[in-house]
């Protein structure tokens, strides 16, 4: 089985960077998600997934590192957290974590929705480090 990563191109900054690795199971998404074309940019990561959980079968470590994401990517994520779960309900070992920056409730509130209604053991990590373009805070 091959890897699975898309590099952003400069054009195309509505797509984030994707590596899913298939020798280690680890896979990240970075950046921000709102293709014109939404389906068809996740139909390749959920077909991936498939293809790892059914033949590969090791363990799965998945970073969400989105900053942003759209209605119409908000339900493949949610598909994709879904195939986590699922895995992992089927006795695979499956890590998930998702890193935002503190300050952004409004992506906090997202994925805590997102974590609910997959039902999928994800980790939420405040992380200082990453991006956040929302209003600075006032003093």
């Amino acid at each position: 089985m091959e890897d699975l990563i898309l590099q952003r191109v400069e054009d195309e900054y509505d797509k984030p960077y994707v590596s899913f690795q298939a020798q280690t199971g680890e896979c990240e998404l970075v950046g921000e998600s709102f293709p014109e074309k939404t389906a068809e940019f996740y139909e390749r990561l959920m077909t991936w997934i498939d293809q790892y959980t059914r033949e590969v079968r090791g363990p799965v470590e998945f970073d969400f590192k989105l900053t942003y994401f759209n209605t119409s990517s908000s339900k493949r994520i949610l598909q994709l957290m879904m195939k986590l779960r699922e895995y992992a309900q089927q006795g695979g070992n499956v890590t998930a974590r998702w890193l935002y920056h503190p300050d952004d409730i409004d992506l906090e509130e997202d994925i805590e929705d997102l974590k609910i209604i997959s039902k999928l053991d994800l980790e939420m990590i405040p992380d200082e480090s990453m991006e956040y373009k929302g209003l600075e805070p006032e003093e």
